[in-house]
C-alpha cells in the first residue's frame, strides 16, 4: 500500500529556510521519480520540484536557485530544501509522482497528509 508522510513545514520569516521530508512506502524509490507540489485553497496546483531516478532535477521558474530537491534511497525519502523563502511560497506542500525526465509533469495527487508552509514576518 502505497504512503506518503510529509513533514517539515512550519512558520518561518521571509529569507529563512526550511527543509521538507517525504517518508515514502509502498514502493521503491529506485525505480519512480518524484517531487513535490503545493497548492494554496482556492488556487491551482502548482509543480514545484521533481528528481527523477537517474536525478534528474526540474525546479518551478520561481524557486529555482532557492530550493533544492533531493532524495535518499536507502531511507525511501525525498527531500525539499527551501533557502530565501517568500512570502508567495506559503502553501501546502505534498509529494507526489512525477516525469521521470525532467519535463515539469506531475500528476498532482496527494496521497499524505501534506505539510503546511507559512512565511510572513
Amino acid at each position: 500500500q502505497v504512503q506518503l508522510v510529509e513533514s517539515g513545514g512550519g512558520l518561518v520569516q521571509p529569507g529563512g529556510s526550511l527543509r521538507l521530508s517525504c517518508a515514502v512506502s509502498g514502493f521503491n524509490l529506485d525505480y519512480y521519480a518524484m517531487g513535490w507540489f503545493r497548492q494554496v485553497p482556492g488556487q491551482k496546483r502548482e509543480g514545484v520540484s521533481c528528481i527523477g531516478t537517474s536525478n534528474i532535477t526540474y525546479y518551478l521558474d520561481s524557486v529555482k536557485g532557492r530550493f533544492t530537491i533531493s532524495k535518499d534511497n536507502a531511507k525511501n525519502t525525498v527531500y525539499l530544501q527551501m533557502n530565501s523563502l517568500k512570502p508567495e511560497d506559503t502553501a501546502g506542500y505534498y509529494c507526489t509522482s512525477c516525469d521521470d525526465e525532467g519535463r515539469g509533469n506531475f500528476d498532482f495527487i496527494s496521497r499524505g497528509p501534506g505539510t503546511q508552509v507559512t512565511v510572513s514576518s
